[in-house]
């Protein structure tokens, strides 16, 4: 696997588990305030989503020459 493979890799990984965590904390919102992590949840989805457009934009830039 490629560098350029591994980073897509990582960052499809890095995406997940942000969506996850905040996807958890809006779903079970009661435990998710019990346990402190209202505000944790809420920068993980701004963060998957940043994750997501620089995902994006690294898979359009670099198309021409990744080689999975």
């Amino acid at each position: 696997m490629s560098l350029k493979g591994f980073h897509i890799l990582f960052i499809t990984l890095a995406f997940l588990c942000a969506g996850g965590f905040w996807a958890w904390s809006i779903w079970d919102a009661e435990a998710a305030l019990q346990q402190g992590a209202v505000a944790t949840g809420n920068l993980s989805g701004a963060l998957a989503l940043v994750l997501l457009v620089y995902g994006l934009w690294f898979v359009i830039k670099k198309s021409r020459t990744i080689r999975v």
